[in-house]
């Protein structure tokens, strides 16, 4: 066999291989994230106006996904008086309700659907207690906040409260299901399968 007939060969065959390995690596990121998939949640976070006045939206959007978390919608919104009245609901007969309602309607918000294995408490752990100026250091309000109303950013309490917020702020079409390349980087072999807390 000649020169080139030898390289014609080795060509091949490193090509059946690569093309080999190719269908292993996408066997195993479909793999990676349709187990991952199997428990995710979604939630609703409000970055609200003080946070856009402050600067801070970019930040805080960049903790959520440095943590782990997926950003499956997001939009930059007006908020009215009625949709503000049926997110505060369980406040609107408090007398402090008319100064929320102008806070949160002066300037505009970013809504943001973010998801993940146990995204709502994730996120809940991320942003810190309510009020800012006891919330613990090292969390978006503990080190951007000291109020209780301009407090940075509103997150879903429980699973399905963010059912009901998600679908109080964005159309099904809003949300996008899509693959993440880094999953199996975020999430260990088998996670999210079954109950795992160790």
């Amino acid at each position: 066999m000649c020169a080139s007939g030898k390289i014609i060969l080795i060509g091949k065959r490193v090509g059946k291989f690569l093309y080999l390995v190719y269908n292993k690596i996408k066997i195993i990121l479909q793999y990676y994230n349709n187990m991952a998939k199997k428990r995710q949640e979604r939630t609703l976070v409000i970055i609200k106006p003080d946070a856009l006045n402050r600067g801070l939206a970019g930040e805080i959007i960049h903790r959520f996904e440095r943590k782990g978390l997926k950003i499956v919608g997001i939009k930059m919104i007006q908020l009215d008086d009625i949709i503000l009245a049926e997110h505060y609901a369980h406040l609107v007969d408090q007398p402090f309700f008319p100064r929320i309602a102008k806070f949160m309607s002066e300037w505009p918000v970013i809504v943001m659907a973010l998801e993940g294995l146990e995204a709502v408490n994730s996120v809940r752990l991320l942003t810190g207690e309510t009020l800012g100026r006891h919330a613990d250091a090292g969390t978006i309000r503990g080190d951007y906040s000291m109020s209780v109303q301009a407090n940075i950013v509103h997150a879903s309490d429980s699973i399905e409260n963010a059912r009901k917020e998600l679908a109080r702020f964005f159309k099904p079409e809003e949300l996008f299901d899509w693959n993440c390349l880094d999953s199996q980087a975020i999430y260990a072999e088998g996670e999210g399968e079954e109950d795992d807390d160790e």
